[in-house]
């Protein structure tokens, strides 16, 4: 993936989460003054509230780890503790997210795209924890019941042009490019209930 098509796959990626946030914005305002009104005290209509604040965060985490990021922006603490909180977007994972303060988003957007991975491969939930030091960040995951696609973890760290990416695994294949950018390079290490993956 030449420079070029590493920026146009992040302004469309930009382009479409800022597109969608705007109606899904307005959907919540509409059932937020229904429920105002007394019209949207309904099974339903709560139903509704929480889809669309799932899709709200799920957009917020898409943003950021598919995303422009340039040198020298940096993303709040506090987004990105709100948009890994516990529960959020229906998520079966913990995410313990230690690094504190402000940080460059480059590297948060490589995180993010890190923590796709994992959510692949933990399907039935586990906690991930999450660390940086010295500018070196580490990933701890544990699950009871883990489902790694070698293949897929391996073009972290090598090209490999002949393993088929899904469209829902296209974070695999996304990281190695963004890696390389940040003149860093992936360790995974993988047993039956965990995975460790350190840049």
């Amino acid at each position: 993936m030449t420079k070029q098509d590493r920026d146009l796959t992040a302004l469309i990626g930009s382009r479409i989460c800022h597109d969608l946030i705007s109606p899904l914005g307005a959907i919540g305002n509409g059932v937020e003054l229904l429920q105002l009104s007394g019209l949207g005290d309904s099974p339903e209509m709560a139903l509704i509230a929480e889809s669309v604040a799932n899709a709200n965060l799920r957009i917020r985490f898409f943003r950021v780890a598919f995303g422009a990021a340039a040198e020298g922006q940096s993303l709040a603490e506090r987004e990105i503790r709100a948009v890994l909180a516990p529960g959020a977007d229906g998520r079966k994972i913990e995410y313990d997210w230690q690094p504190a303060g402000d940080l460059p988003r480059m590297e948060v957007k490589l995180a993010f795209l890190a923590l796709q991975c994992f959510e692949t491969a933990m399907p039935w939930g586990g906690q991930v924890t999450i660390t940086r030091q010295d500018g070196r960040w580490t990933m701890s995951a544990r699950g009871d019941r883990l489902n790694v696609n070698a293949d897929l973890w391996s073009l972290l760290s090598t090209a490999n042009a002949e393993i088929d990416v899904p469209p829902a695994q296209v974070h695999f294949a996304l990281i190695r490019p963004e890696l390389q950018r940040q003149k860093r390079a992936a360790v995974v290490q993988t047993t039956d209930q965990t995975i460790t993956l350190s840049f």
